[in-house]
């Protein structure tokens, strides 16, 4: 029986602003679960807050790279202390996001560890970088490019551990099937990397796919995988509060199908969730879903 730890993540500095003079409000995601009692729900012991910087991007304009750039690196730092530490006392860190950024905090936690891959179940690969994209400067579209030594020197190569994850060790789960033909995936796929979109998870079975993306690790070098979920891999019309709703996304049902075998692998060594913005969901409906998601994610089959 692992120690499932919940650590808060309130960074929202990997996202552009809802509306002038405004910030992402997905920096209250952790204090919305917690208002559904999810650390009590899940057994965890509580593992406290890891503070972000301000989110301030100055006098940043397209064409300058990553905004927050510096803040991002410090905090990934700050993150991975606080994740490194949970999974070297054999904890199990679920870590309450913030937006997509929150990832490189995981990466680089494991990377110090070893040879990890990851599992992102996400609507979109956040694969943009400057090789694929000239709007450059949302890393909280960018993480997975980043984990994989793709941009910025001071984003993909902290403590000279780039890349944090090898191409051949990330898996995507729950693509639109009508970002397909896109530049990002196309290139995932001249790279093998898998991806499975949201109608060949229904074909082929989620809990079948899950059991085998879990066992697809189990090779001698890799020491585990992580965990990662974007709110806005479900349908809007569940999930409508997060910053890009796309249409004809995965139901309740068939994501929870997806994560438990995944969060059941004795290889699966941490979870973060991202993107679910409280400032979008004044009456909290889609926060309380996303919690019952998360503790049927954790329930015994």
């Amino acid at each position: 029986m692992r120690n499932i730890v919940v650590v808060d993540a309130p960074s929202n500095l990997g996202l552009r602003p809802p509306a002038p003079g405004t910030v992402p409000g997905c920096y209250k995601l952790a204090g919305a679960l917690r208002e559904q009692r999810v650390v009590q729900r899940l057994g965890a012991r509580d593992g406290g807050v890891v503070v972000p910087p301000r989110y301030d991007r100055g006098d940043w304009k397209e064409g300058d790279g990553v905004f927050n750039a510096a803040a991002l690196a410090a905090y990934t730092r700050k993150l991975a202390d606080r994740v490194e530490r949970h999974v070297r006392a054999g904890d199990f860190p679920v870590v309450l996001g913030g937006d997509c950024s929150i990832q490189l905090g995981a990466s680089l936690a494991l990377r110090r560890l070893g040879r990890y891959g990851l599992t992102a179940i996400d609507a979109s690969p956040d694969f943009r970088h400057p090789g694929n994209s000239r709007r450059i400067g949302a890393a909280g579209g960018e993480e997975v490019a980043l984990a994989t030594g793709r941009g910025q020197e001071d984003l993909t190569d902290l403590e000279g551990l780039k890349p944090y994850l090898r191409d051949e060790d990330v898996r995507f789960f729950g693509i639109r099937d009508a970002f397909r033909d896109d530049e990002d995936c196309r290139e995932l796929a001249a790279l093998k990397i898998p991806l499975v979109t949201v109608g060949e998870l229904r074909e082929w079975g989620a809990d079948a796919l899950a059991r085998a993306t879990a066992q697809s690790f189990e090779f001698p070098h890799v020491a585990g995988f992580w965990v990662h979920l974007d709110a806005d891999v479900l349908d809007p019309g569940v999930m409508p509060a997060v910053d890009s709703p796309d249409a004809d996304g995965l139901q309740p049902g068939e994501l929870v199908a997806l994560l438990r075998p995944l969060l059941a692998s004795p290889l699966c060594v941490g979870f973060n969730v991202t993107i679910y913005d409280p400032d979008l969901d004044p009456d909290g409906t889609a926060g309380a879903l996303l919690a019952d998601i998360l503790v049927d994610a954790f329930s015994p089959s």
